[in-house]
């Protein structure tokens, strides 16, 4: 389907950020999947030109990384680790959980096209090993049954609260989040508290008087949970 003029209004709002035009490529690229749901062949040719380049340098670019999709993906991407750290810790097998459960293998989206479930090299997220994200919000130290669980009330409406980060959104919605534009959905951001693994270091800095320049010591940083609190 065409992109519309407001697509690449936006297009040009992202491309006037930058001091070179094809700084913007990324971006770009990420408004283009929020629009889509992929990245289109019209999705492209509205890249190249606005940037003035070939569709071939657009191309090579998306298909260099691996968030960039060239098939439609689903309401939700559904990613997890199946690297070193996370799959001898349970990855590997939360994610054949999951392709039983939805039916696809690696990079397949559902019938009803609501899912699609890849598994990802590393998502940079080894102390909470095994990890999984949908639509790139972190469901920390998951196995078989959590992982599919997090599915299963998807299926059901629900829509289960990340360890980490923000409410859940569509795929859609996120990668517009991706291509610089503000999350406007009310009380969105902020919602997920910082792990205990994350605080480690700024709580052994804090405890010993450890400071970088530019840091307020009035910055609160949460003490330390309950033995019983902790997941």
């Amino acid at each position: 389907m065409p992109l519309t003029d407001e697509t690449r209004a936006k297009a040009r709002e992202i491309i006037a950020r930058y001091p070179k035009s094809r700084s913007a490529l990324l971006p770009m690229l990420h408004l283009v999947q929020a629009e889509e749901g992929y990245v289109s062949p019209e999705g492209i040719t509205l890249c190249a030109e606005e940037l003035g380049l070939t569709k071939a340098e657009v191309s090579a670019v998306a298909t260099f990384y691996t968030m960039y999709k060239r098939r439609p993906v689903g309401e939700y991407l559904v990613s997890v680790c199946t690297n070193t750290m996370c799959g001898v810790l349970g990855g590997d097998k939360a994610y054949q959980a999951l392709s039983e459960h939805l039916g696809v293998g690696h990079d397949e989206t559902t019938e009803d096209g609501q899912f699609t479930l890849e598994h990802a090299e590393c998502l940079a997220a080894c102390d909470y090993a095994p990890v999984m994200t949908v639509n790139y919000e972190f469901f920390d130290q998951v196995d078989e049954e959590s992982a599919v669980d997090i599915v299963r009330r998807l299926q059901t409406g629900s829509s289960p609260l990340p360890t980490r980060g923000a409410r859940l959104c569509t795929f859609k919605q996120i990668e517009m989040q991706l291509a610089g534009f503000a999350d406007e959905r009310e009380g969105a951001t902020g919602e997920g508290p910082a792990g205990t693994p994350t605080l480690a270091g700024a709580r052994l800095a804090d405890s010993v008087g450890v400071t970088v320049p530019g840091y307020d010591p009035n910055t609160p940083i949460p003490p330390v949970p309950p033995k019983d609190e902790k997941k």
